[in-house]
């Protein structure tokens, strides 16, 4: 979807301007999709409003669980 791809883009540039500087649109995709896993993708609108109201905290906790479980590579 290129909607979500423009998105995601414009997520992790905010997250880039808050300091982050190795978050990528892949990442913020990753976050978002793994809430979708159970029940599959939900409506656009939906979609558009999980990755708006992304917090920069909810990201972190989710890479932090990632680097837990072994998901992240360097």
């Amino acid at each position: 979807m290129r909607i979500a791809g423009d998105l995601c883009r414009s997520k992790a540039k905010e997250f880039v301007m808050l300091g982050y500087e190795h978050v990528t649109h892949e990442d913020i995709w990753n976050c978002i999709s793994a809430r979708y896993k159970n029940n599959g993708l939900p409506r656009l609108h939906s979609m558009v409003n999980d990755i708006l109201s992304l917090k920069a905290t909810q990201f972190m906790n989710w890479m932090t669980m990632q680097a837990f479980k072994g998901f992240l590579s360097d």
